[in-house]
């Protein structure tokens, strides 16, 4: 799965995470979780088991997300599509093994009018969105990682 390149707004960002692949893959695949470590998150309910074709629906600041499961290669890759505000997006994150732990990469486009009318200010909005989301994604996977040695 890739994100549409040709996009008006696209935005990428990569953190390496002190855990293994299956820690971080832990936390990014618990849906529902994901409000009690990203306060960009503020609600998440998925309907259903984590596969292709589930749908699930969260909340991101003001904006209520739509969206369905379109792949999940466990714990390497999980991406979806989804539509606000008559955006649709698609995001990946993939999750590589390094030496440090976990090499985690995320890209998401948006497309429609308002991403060609709004394209500087919702790509810079989007880019510090995934920038932090991975910072928080790290202190969460990095605190699990902790908790398991203690």
């Amino acid at each position: 799965m890739e994100v549409n390149t040709r996009a008006p707004v696209v935005a990428s960002s990569e953190i390496v995470v002190g855990a293994s692949p299956e820690v971080v893959w832990a936390v990014l695949s618990d849906v529902d979780g994901w409000p009690d470590w990203n306060p960009g998150v503020k609600t998440a309910s998925m309907d259903g088991l984590l596969t292709v074709g589930t749908s699930f629906r969260w909340r991101a600041g003001s904006m209520m997300i739509n969206s369905v499961m379109r792949e999940i290669d466990t714990p390497r890759t999980i991406g979806w599509s989804g539509q606000t505000l008559r955006l649709p997006a698609i995001h990946v994150y993939r999750i590589e093994p390094c030496a440090d732990g976990s090499l985690v990469r995320t890209t998401e486009s948006w497309d429609g009018l308002l991403a060609v009318l709004f394209k500087k200010a919702l790509t810079r909005y989007l880019q510090r969105s995934l920038d932090a989301g991975l910072e928080y994604l790290k202190v969460e996977s990095e605190s699990r990682t902790a908790g398991q040695k203690s």
